[in-house]
């Protein structure tokens, strides 16, 4: 009796470990893009990644009001892709983060139209 007990308590400890380990593959998917914008521009002018899944996370660097980030694919900018906007508004020299994104290959822009800055390429290979 003690062998099936201890069979069974292997069996369900094995079970919920791979199911964490599952749990952390996914998560391990999604990266995370850091962009500084700064008065006026981004500090990164031109970004290449490669096919998956991303978090934006931008930084206010002492631009002096709140800030936003929009992506859009280049051949059509006013068509946004709204999980890449950030959560909130970036308040003055603090960080938010946009939702999760999958990107395929293609051009791609990002932008701060609060900011405002430029429009610059993002690349996804």
């Amino acid at each position: 009796m003690k062998k099936i007990i201890t069979i069974l308590v292997i069996i369900i400890g094995f079970a919920f470990n791979t199911n964490a380990q599952e749990k952390t593959t996914k998560n391990d998917a999604i990266k995370t893009v850091s962009l500084e914008q700064t008065k006026g521009e981004f500090t990164q002018k031109q970004i290449t990644l490669s096919e998956g899944t991303y978090v934006f996370e931008i930084s206010n660097n002492n631009v002096g009001h709140n800030i936003g980030f929009v992506l859009a694919p280049k051949s059509d900018v006013k068509a946004h892709i709204k999980n890449a906007y950030v959560t909130e508004q970036v308040k003055n020299n603090t960080k938010q983060s946009s939702k999760k994104v999958t990107l395929t290959k293609g051009e791609y822009v990002y932008f701060c139209p609060l900011n405002p800055t430029p429009q610059y390429t993002l690349i996804v290979e």
